[in-house]
């Protein structure tokens, strides 16, 4: 499925801006950029044994498999750092976001003053989901640390959450998890592996490349 940026919108390029801003910041540990993102993971089992591999040929899976609902992957990615935190969770509510911000400031950035959190437009993404989790005080207190840059609509390429988590859906989920236990299990051992070896995103894409490449994207100024 594409993700198609709307011709000629001032919207777009001004949060796309926005985030290549952020990205041009050198790297701050008192005030570290991080992104955000998640993704749905369906568990499927297995009816029939799979046949293992073997000198020549290779494991074989029958096509048919048993449903055993969904998984939601929430991804926190420190770039710069080369660090990232994954949290699976039955479902992806307002609820389960509120939890994730007070993870990020309480347990993952407790010593920063400030933080910077780049993330999409979903409609669950909104700091308002703090205040329906927490009380007034507590839901204040989180979102004074944490500066919000949103990508545009059809823009989640924009952020580097998503490259993370497309690398973690070909190295580690990319065959059958039968449950949460065992996906768990799989994302701790990646996860773990990719921090301890400061894996980081070569982020590559400037605000002088937008301006050339996706010209189109630009409102056209009309001069009087």
């Amino acid at each position: 499925m594409w993700c198609i940026p709307p011709l000629q919108n001032a919207e777009f390029v001004c949060a796309m801006e926005n985030v290549l801003e952020v990205y041009k910041r050198p790297y701050d540990p008192q005030h570290p950029v991080v992104c955000f993102d998640e993704q749905s993971k369906q568990l499927v089992g297995e009816i029939t044994t799979p046949i293992p591999a073997a000198p020549g040929p290779p494991e074989r899976c029958d096509y048919e498999y048993v449903r055993h609902g969904t998984a939601n992957l929430f991804m926190l990615n420190e770039p710069l750092a080369g660090q990232r935190f994954v949290t699976v969770t039955p479902r992806r509510t307002k609820l389960d976001f509120a939890g994730q911000m007070k993870m990020l400031v309480d347990e993952l950035y407790p010593r920063v003053p400030t933080l910077t959190l780049v993330m999409d437009n979903l409609n669950t993404h909104r700091m308002s989901s703090l205040y329906e989790a927490f009380e007034p005080e507590e839901a204040r207190r989180i979102m004074q640390k944490i500066e919000v840059v949103h990508t545009p609509k059809h823009g989640r390429w924009l952020n580097m959450a998503e490259c993370e988590l497309s690398v973690m859906q070909k190295q580690c989920l990319a065959d059958r998890i039968p449950d949460e236990t065992t996906l768990r299990a799989r994302i701790s051992i990646w996860n773990a592996d990719r921090n301890n070896r400061s894996k980081k995103v070569n982020w590559q894409f400037r605000t002088a490349d937008a301006r050339i490449k996706l010209r189109r994207l630009y409102p056209v100024i009309q001069m009087e």
